[in-house]
């Protein structure tokens, strides 16, 4: 039987992640009756139901649900502090690691930093998530993520990693045939192809050479919710794409991609945070890669990370 409260909730925490009782006392080598026992404990102990049990169900309640969160932070800071102890002054960074992050800035640039990285921190396993979908770091059990945009969750811990502007560009070809626009409201003759993720996406925000800002309205036949896939329709020569610089620098740098509207551009820059969970004593492996992560993309990146 586990007496202590640590674990306890490694208990209440497997129980509620396996979604069953005998599940969870399989994992955790006991008796269905004794984890039920325990669960039940918690409760007469807070004085409130965790779980909302039936013959074919078992899920939270709202307060088991806020116990989850606070016990998942208190497991995760014991299993760091003896760590920490167990390594002395000297703690490497070790321990699995799960960060997420946007398809675009993932795929261009953290992915191909990460060889360099676990040679650097061969101790560490990481989970890489590339999605644009914004996750609970403590529901999904996230220690890193890397988000752009304004920060909304204050309870957070933030980084800066970079600062990162938009482009609007169109295929060689796309413009060819269907002109250069040379000021935003000749847009309204152009296929523009917009990310639905943006909060301004049918409305492309400028800055006028008196310093005004302008939201030009926009319309086309295409968005998406990623800057690789609009990437690729502004590269077979669809429409014109604003889209971050860190998709299609290469491809303007190649000539594939030209950007259009630059004097005009301003105002619309972006910060990409690092955000994690506030710990007293932030997790080696949680600090090794945010300072790698900063390192890499300062000295070798074009975007300016000011």
């Amino acid at each position: 039987m586990v007496d202590s409260r640590s674990g306890e909730m490694e208990v209440f925490v497997t129980v509620a992640e396996q979604g069953s009782f005998s599940e969870a006392a399989r994992r955790l080598r006991l008796t269905p009756s004794a984890v039920s026992k325990l669960v039940t404990r918690i409760e007469d102990r807070l004085q409130t139901r965790l779980f909302f049990r039936s013959t074919r169900a078992l899920r939270l309640s709202p307060e088991g649900e806020a116990y989850l969160a606070r016990a998942r932070l208190i497991l995760a800071e014991i299993e760091d502090a003896e760590r920490s102890i167990a390594d002395g002054a000297s703690a490497r960074p070790r321990g699995k690691l799960r960060v997420t992050v946007s398809v675009g800035f993932g795929v261009t640039y953290v992915v191909p930093m990460m060889p360099e990285f676990l040679r650097c921190y061969p101790e560490i396993e990481l989970d890489l998530l590339l999605s644009d979908t914004l996750v609970d770091l403590l529901e999904d059990r996230v220690d890193i993520a890397l988000r752009s945009g304004p920060l909304r969750d204050s309870s957070l811990k933030a980084r800066k990693i970079l600062v990162c502007d938009r482009v609007i560009v169109g295929s060689p070809g796309y413009l060819e045939a269907f002109g250069v626009p040379r000021r935003p409201e000749e847009l309204e003759a152009h296929n523009c192809l917009t990310l639905s993720l943006l909060r301004n996406f049918d409305h492309w925000p400028f800055r006028l050479p008196s310093g005004q800002k302008l939201e030009q309205p926009v319309s086309g036949t295409f968005q998406t919710n990623n800057g690789p896939t609009l990437r690729q329709l502004c590269l077979a020569g669809v429409g014109l794409g604003r889209v971050g610089r860190f998709n299609v620098q290469a491809d303007i740098d190649a000539g594939r991609l030209v950007p259009v509207l630059e004097d005009y551009y301003g105002g619309d820059d972006e910060l990409i945070h690092a955000l994690y969970a506030p710990h007293q004593h932030l997790a080696a492996r949680v600090r090794a890669f945010i300072d790698f992560l900063v390192e890499r993309v300062a000295a070798g990146s074009h975007i300016d990370s000011r």
